[in-house]
């Protein structure tokens, strides 16, 4: 791993002494920036290895705050956007490496996929901080730190506030059934937002006795809205008398309250939590505050990327300290109705943390 880089700097001094600018080691731009200014961020330049932008807000948000906090610390960022590729992927890494780039911030295509890219960084000498998602554990060892929220964390928070929203509405007896709605059957995502939700609702109904808890087959969407409506229309046809949903991505919102409409159930009667923090279902809650949707847990990739950039001058620097587990869980939180309008900013797509 890299150390600070003043024996790198004054390798590279020689080497332009002599005009030997070719030489292997000496990054572009060391003339003009030193380590010093780069070891504060001045002059750092960031390689940073997308796994895919278009169609997805949420991974364009992800990479504006990791421009964001760049430009705050003097960094710039090469962006390459691999568009779902992991060939594409692996090459675009080799490009960085080629133009020079003193750290990479990789958002991984293929967690195992991308092992030609880790090694070839690790040839190189250049750091790599993962983000949003994490290298296989075979790679982990030559990988600086990953940056994501605490999926299980995250998703105990919106299960507490559920669970606190379900007394409040059915009282503290009788049977209380509730349904998730995940991406894919065995998909890592899915497991651990439902585990997590199930585990925060568990932490509130225990202490209350007289609620039993009657938990329906998990349904997928595919996290997409289309996807999720006849899974959600079908098990709230075949099952009127059931009261909390648990989506695990905003983005099936759309569909889920279509097939809760055609089975007859949107309304009074269904309490919502969901995953994302998506500014839509903020305003949801601004305009509705006694609807179903009651809780929405946020994932913050505007947080993470900015936390991304901080670990790759943390990288750069050689300071595991600031990583010491490999692993930089950003702090989440959990928006219901009565903080919705605090964190409603219309400008953005997803919630961000309050300063």
């Amino acid at each position: 791993m890299r150390n600070k880089g003043v024996g790198k700097a004054a390798l590279c001094a020689s080497v332009l002494t002599v005009a030997m600018f070719g030489m292997a080691g000496c990054k572009a731009g060391a003339a003009t920036d030193s380590a010093e200014d780069k070891a504060s961020g001045k002059g750092l330049v960031i390689g940073w290895s997308q796994r895919g932008i278009s169609g997805s807000d949420w991974w364009k948000t992800l990479v504006e705050g990791g421009q964001a906090e760049a430009s705050k610390i003097g960094a710039r960022v090469e962006l390459l956007d691999a568009n779902g590729d992991t060939v594409r992927q692996n090459a675009d890494v080799q490009t960085l490496i080629t133009k020079g780039v003193d750290v990479v911030v990789m958002n991984p295509n293929d967690p195992l996929g991308v092992g030609p890219s880790v090694q070839a960084l690790k040839d190189a000498g250049i750091p790599v901080v993962t983000v949003n998602s994490s290298l296989d554990k075979s790679l982990v060892p030559d990988m600086f730190c990953y940056v994501a929220e605490d999926q299980e964390h995250t998703g105990s928070l919106a299960g507490e506030v559920a669970a606190k929203k379900a007394l409040e509405k059915y009282g503290d007896k009788g049977e209380i059934k509730l349904v998730g709605i995940g991406g894919f059957p065995g998909d890592v995502l899915s497991d651990l937002r439902f585990n997590g939700f199930m585990a925060g609702w568990n932490r509130v109904m225990d202490q209350h006795p007289g609620v039993t808890t009657v938990k329906l087959d998990t349904k997928y969407g595919e996290w997409k809205p289309d996807k999720a409506l006849a899974p959600i229309r079908d098990v709230a046809t075949a099952n009127p008398d059931l009261k909390v949903i648990y989506s695990m991505s905003d983005v099936m919102h759309g569909g889920i309250v279509q097939g809760l409409q055609q089975a007859g159930l949107w309304g009074d009667r269904i309490i919502m939590a969901s995953y994302d923090g998506g500014m839509g279902a903020i305003k949801e809650m601004v305009d509705d505050p006694k609807g179903p949707l009651q809780a929405d847990a946020s994932n913050q990739p505007w947080d993470q990327g900015a936390a991304a950039v901080k670990m790759a001058l943390a990288a750069f620097n050689g300071d595991q300290a600031q990583c010491p587990d490999k692993t930089n869980y950003i702090e989440t939180t959990v928006i219901t109705p009565a903080e919705a309008p605090e964190y409603y900013i219309p400008t953005d797509t997803y919630v961000r943390a309050k300063d």
